[in-house]
Parts: C-alpha cells; structure tokens; sequence
C-alpha cells in the first residue's frame, strides 16, 4: 500500500513540473471545436425520380386478392366412416403404395384410386379432403375407411367410427 501510495506522489509531482508532457504554463488555451451535429454526415446527392411501373407492376391500390374457392364436388351420399392405423401403416395398400397412417387418405370400396374426396362430421362439422389409395372397408355397414389423422381431424377417433358425408370433389 505505502508502495502505491509513493508511486502516485511522483506521478502527481511529475504533472506539476512545467514543461513535462507537452504543456507549458506559457501557452495559451485554445478551446477544442466539437463538430455540430449536422457536420456528422455527409451530404447526399438527390435522388433521381422514381422509373414509370411496368406491366407487371400490381397496383396495390386497386388489388382485389383471389378469393379461394372450395372445390365443387358431387354429393355421393351419407354413410358410416372408421379409421385404420398403426396395425397397418408401412403395409401396402391396394395401389402399391405404403399405407401413413399421419396422411389424409382413405379407403373406399368402388371410388377409383386418387379420387378426391370430402368427409365431413356432421356432429361438429369438421371436414376433411382425402385420397383414396386404398379399398376397404370390409366391415358390414361402413362406407370408407379414413387414414388416423384424417379420423382425428374430424373428430371421429374417440369413438372409432362416426356417420359422415361424402362428396366427391371434382
């Protein structure tokens, strides 16, 4: 401590000796300029004008966005709907392909592969878009057979199966 303390006295004598560190008592103080704000920045070169829009340029003032149109389909009916899952999936399903349970496909009996169709629930009118990849079902009194995810989007896992509307989209 009495080290730190002697080293600080020579420091603070030293600064009060004339003529050490570039100062001298003789010369006068000039007051330091601080730039003003505007002297911070360059100035920028006007912009050009704006080119005139193209053709496919979309006036945002006129723009009216598409309004998204469900597909028009053919009512094929009421019926009772079930599902299929873990026991099958990675299995083949009647096109050849692997059966996903987490897809949105569905077995039918007579619909023909790839068809598009709408589920609905009519309890909670849930609905749902599927493709039918697959025939079945092969229960008495069931109309299609609906993927797991497909079931639990319309609310019909609980149960294990549920009467549906089927539409036929186009």
């Amino acid at each position: 401590m009495a080290k730190r303390a002697l080293l600080s006295t020579i420091f603070l004598a030293a600064l009060a000796l004339p003529g050490t560190a570039g100062h001298s008592e003789e010369s006068d103080a000039k007051p330091i300029l601080q730039p003003t704000f505007e002297q911070h920045f360059a100035d920028f070169a006007e912009l050009p004008p704006a080119p005139e829009p193209g053709p496919r340029v979309v006036d945002l003032e006129t723009f009216e966005p598409p309004v998204e149109v469900e597909p028009a389909g053919t009512p094929l009916g009421t019926g009772v709907a079930s599902y299929y899952g873990k026991r099958f999936h990675g299995r083949r399903t009647a096109n050849g392909e692997r059966f996903d349970m987490h897809a949105m496909t569905a077995a039918h009996k007579t619909l023909p592969f790839g068809s598009m169709v709408r589920v609905t629930n009519p309890r909670n009118g849930q609905s749902v878009i599927v493709r039918i990849n697959d025939r079945g079902p092969f229960t008495r009194g069931r109309t299609i057979d609906l993927s797991r995810a497909a079931a639990e989007e319309i609310g019909i896992v609980r149960r294990g199966h549920g009467s549906v509307e089927i539409e036929l989209l186009d």
